[in-house]
């Protein structure tokens, strides 16, 4: 917790998550139950203006973009990995800062290939990642690394989980996983979030899974702003920019 800030000085954190309309928010006061809401946001400057100003933002989408991507990948991601036994695959690989640039998928998978070791392309999951990644590089500075930082469901899942990946997939066939969602959903319940909140309608361009993800980056957000998240890897590089590469739980 920060020095100077107790619980009643109305801190406000958020979790985030990629959806079709934007960004979809679980916005959260700390220390005070039942303060969750869900909310829309069009663009990611958006959530940096929000008022009240949000402390920390914990968002789902790659930070810290290499300039070459070696045999092992990107840092975050291995270390990410490492945790999530069958729910690895929820990892997406992350091509080099060039190849996320590309508007095109072909041109991206070229761009990829003279950037990595050994050569490899990008993969569809990920390309059409690629616009919010861009749109979070524009903003990211170093200094902005005190409020925004990157986290990953499935590794807040594990975290909570008692450091145990979920059983169920949260997709199948690219398709939601009802019991999956119902799993994540009940454990966010024990963790003390509202299930008036995590059983709402999606908001309109955001479904269910990205409503819990939301939710569960949220909680990581706390940790963060608590000390007791710690980034993964712990010996995290910076890209050129130098932003960190480091997912945290």
């Amino acid at each position: 917790m920060p020095k100077g800030i107790r619980l009643h000085d109305h801190v406000w954190v958020a979790g985030v998550d990629g959806c079709k309309a934007g960004w979809i928010a679980c916005l959260r006061q700390i220390g005070r139950s039942g303060s969750e809401k869900i909310q829309v946001f069009s663009s990611f400057a958006d959530l940096l203006s929000h008022s009240p100003k949000l402390a920390i933002i914990a968002v789902d989408m790659p930070i810290g973009l290499p300039d070459h991507i070696g045999p092992d990948g990107r840092g975050a991601e291995k270390a990410a990995r490492k945790h999530l036994g069958m729910r690895q695959s929820s990892v997406f690989s992350v091509p080099s800062r060039a190849a996320v640039y590309c508007d095109d998928y072909l041109q991206a998978c070229d761009r990829s290939l003279e950037t990595s070791t050994p050569p490899r392309k990008v993969s569809k999951q990920c390309f059409y990642l690629f616009p919010k990644i861009r749109e979070i590089d524009a903003l990211m500075s170093p200094e902005l690394e005190t409020c925004v930082y990157e986290v990953h469901p499935e590794l807040a899942f594990w975290r909570l989980n008692g450091e145990r990946e979920m059983s169920l997939p949260k997709k199948v066939k690219s398709r939601a996983n009802p019991e999956g969602l119902d799993q994540r959903r009940d454990l966010l319940v024990r963790c003390g979030l509202s299930p008036s909140v995590l059983d709402q309608k999606p908001p309109k361009g955001a479904g269910r899974d990205d409503l819990l993800d939301a939710a569960v980056n949220s909680l990581i957000a706390e940790r963060i702003w608590r000390g007791e998240a710690v980034p993964f890897p712990s010996d995290f590089q910076r890209d050129s920019k130098g932003l960190r590469a480091a997912i945290w739980a």
